[in-house]
């Protein structure tokens, strides 16, 4: 039972990891059958997997196709940009002037490393997890926890939607002055100008990911249509 756990965790962590990335693209067939041959996984283990990615709302089962990668969905795009915009930039307004501030140097550092190129994705996941470390530690100068981990999650909702964006245009010097100025405004203890820098951040990723949807029309919509099979 706990070999067939493991291998279950195992199974969902690598599903879950490309579809993030992108390598699974929105309305790609996932079979069942596939992924056991390819990944050498057992068949229980990769149902156990897509079970759990179906309760993530990472894939769905849809009648006489079977399980798909989730659409991504103008729907989707509003209602994570708009609970982001009506938390975090409060949130960091409140930590405007807090003591510890120059803890974020090094994580603004390590997002200013990690550059790459349009459709490197292990770079955009790399500066990705950079940036989300950055944001979420922003948000705990509140020394709210429970606030921090709302962002947190936010953020990773949003991570599959940032790749996209990220495989089409270059922001590697708009993210950079974006995070200065943040960094910037909070040093100077500015409540108002950090929230205007933080709203304007999220406005700008919003944008970039609906360009991408808009100039990739087969990922969007609410439809499902299948793009090729996991495993073909």
């Amino acid at each position: 039972m706990a070999a067939n756990g493991t291998q279950a965790g195992h199974a969902h962590a690598l599903l879950r990891r490309a579809i993030v990335r992108c390598e699974l693209l929105p309305g790609q067939r996932i079979s069942e059958q596939a992924v056991a041959a390819r990944y050498g996984f057992g068949r229980a283990a990769t149902r156990a997997a897509l079970a759990r990615l179906d309760q993530e709302g990472l894939v769905v089962r849809v009648p006489r196709q079977g399980t798909v990668v989730a659409p991504v969905t103008m729907r989707d795009v509003h209602e994570l940009f708009q609970t982001r915009r009506l938390l975090e930039p409060a949130a960091m307004a409140e930590a405007a002037g807090a003591h510890d501030v120059e803890r974020l140097v090094p994580l603004e550092a390590a997002c200013r490393q990690a550059r790459f190129a349009p459709g490197d994705r292990d770079g955009a996941e790399v500066f990705l997890a950079a940036n989300t470390r950055f944001h979420v530690a922003v948000v705990e100068l509140t020394g709210n926890r429970r606030l921090a981990k709302l962002v947190e999650g936010l953020l990773v909702d949003l991570e599959r939607m940032f790749q996209l964006g990220l495989q089409l245009r270059d922001r590697n010097d708009e993210m950079y002055h974006e995070h200065h100025e943040l960094l910037a405004a909070l040093r100077a203890g500015d409540r108002d100008r950090t929230r205007t820098v933080a709203t304007a951040q999220i406005d700008a990723a919003q944008q970039m990911v609906t360009d991408a949807l808009l100039a990739s029309p087969e990922l969007l919509g609410t439809n499902v249509a299948p793009l090729g099979e996991v495993g073909a």
